[in-house]
């Protein structure tokens, strides 16, 4: 059967020792700088190539940045979220396709379409092409669409990783939603259950902390005989010690969203406190939603004069911030992983992070790398960020202490090979399974 002769062909792959795989990474949005997929995608695409890999990234707009070696290819879609235009209404010359028309009519009724239809659209793509040059894996980077187990059908490798389940954010983000907003969120995050039935059915799932494994068993239901935990990495060799003093009383914090997952209140309240007795920055990397919860605290305590959010930066600008500041916070109320902390740690910058979710995992024990306090406690984290603006010997010791653990844990070239190994594992296992079918 031709079906059964393309997994033959795959599964001889895993047969090559340490030969070259030919790998799609999938990703359907992919920020080059703020939220995790489009960093993810870049420097893992990266590592896997300089390892002697072909490396395809197939990724909707927005797209990542990608370094030389790596091939990229852009699904395009109605790009019904892009700024300055977030949920516009598209002329209607841009509906090429059955999927154009869904994507909009799933957006028409609140439910966020990309998932799904950037899935489908992978397939339609991958179907043009001739059998001989399909890859030998696809790495699905948490999109999770019906297209994933029609690919599967088709005689494709897919694999998936998940950061963490979606469904803490779409917990959080009710707990802090009014109930007469609470129908148009759960119609937001209704692509769930798609993952949710999606993920069961990947034959393998790799994650990125042991938190994130816990959370996946008991959120998605999958089979803990089937996740593997990979962390993520980070260039230490780019994100460095400032060679310039830092500045006394500025604090640094990342967050990708303006939503409640990101603890930036609790953060706010503790910079309205501090301000009260010396002078203190908070630069924030990322938007403020228009009306959101952040922008309301910053109007209620009148913080306008000392917190400032900046969008779009370079990487060398996201280095320079972490390297200017005293002091670092992640104030998360869950995390799958943290990019940031590991960033900040990196850049040799003091940490002050929550007990939320991996953030333990990646930070390590209290008071060693960084400091812990509970999520959501302005009180606690008031006094850690205290104790660090007025005791340069603990920030130096944090800061060095911080390099030391990304340096021996999370670089991307040992993060890349840790994931060459889940794919021959697969691999080699497909290989046992299409074998005995066919004898």
């Amino acid at each position: 059967m031709p079906e059964e002769q393309a997994m033959l062909k795959q599964a001889d792959a895993s047969e090559r020792g340490d030969g070259r795989l030919r790998i799609a990474l999938l990703s359907y949005r992919s920020k080059p700088h703020s939220g995790g997929q489009g960093v993810y995608v870049r420097h893992l695409s990266r590592e896997l190539a300089a390892r002697g890999h072909d490396v395809e990234v197939i990724s909707g707009p927005p797209m990542p940045e990608l370094d030389p070696g790596v091939r990229l290819t852009q699904v395009d879609n109605l790009d019904l979220y892009r700024e300055p235009d977030p949920f516009r209404i598209p002329n209607w010359r841009e509906f090429k396709s059955p999927i154009d028309v869904l994507e909009f009519g799933m957006t028409c009724t609140a439910a966020f379409p990309e998932p799904l239809t950037f899935s489908l659209r992978v397939r339609k793509l991958f179907a043009k092409r001739p059998r001989a040059d399909w890859p030998d894996i696809v790495h699905d980077n948490q999109t999770l669409g019906y297209g994933m187990l029609l690919m599967q059908r088709d005689g494709l490798p897919v694999i998936a990783n998940v950061h963490h389940p979606i469904t803490v954010d779409r917990r959080l983000d009710l707990a802090a939603t009014p109930m007469r907003r609470q129908i148009q969120m759960r119609r937001w995050y209704s692509f769930l259950r798609m993952q949710k039935r999606v993920v069961r059915r990947m034959p393998t799932v790799l994650t990125v902390s042991q938190s994130s494994l816990e959370d996946i068993v008991t959120e998605f239901g999958v089979d803990r005989d089937r996740l593997t935990v990979v962390p993520v990495g980070v260039e230490h060799e780019v994100f460095v010690p400032p060679t310039v003093p830092r500045i006394k009383g500025r604090i640094v914090a990342t967050a990708s969203a303006d939503v409640p997952l990101k603890g930036l209140v609790p953060l706010l309240e503790s910079v309205a406190k501090l301000r009260t007795e010396r002078d203190v920055e908070l630069i924030v990397v990322g938007s403020v939603r228009e009306g959101g919860d952040a922008q309301r605290t910053i109007e209620r305590l009148e913080l306008d004069s000392c917190v400032r959010f900046v969008n779009g930066v370079s990487e060398s600008d996201l280095v320079a911030l972490f390297g200017s500041a005293q002091v670092a916070v992640v104030p998360s109320l869950y995390e799958g992983f943290s990019l940031p902390a590991i960033e900040a740690m990196s850049c040799g910058t003091a940490l002050i992070a929550t007990t939320a979710g991996a953030l333990p995992e990646v930070v390590g024990t209290d008071g060693e790398a960084g400091i812990l306090v509970p999520p959501g406690d302005p009180e606690e984290l008031t006094a850690a960020i205290r104790r660090v603006l007025d005791d340069d010997e603990l920030a130096a010791r944090l800061g060095a202490a911080g390099r030391k653990r990304v340096i021996e844990r999370f670089s991307w070239p040992a993060i890349a090979a840790a994931t060459e190994v889940w794919y021959r594992n697969y691999l080699a296992e497909n290989s046992k399974q299409v074998r005995g079918r066919a004898c």
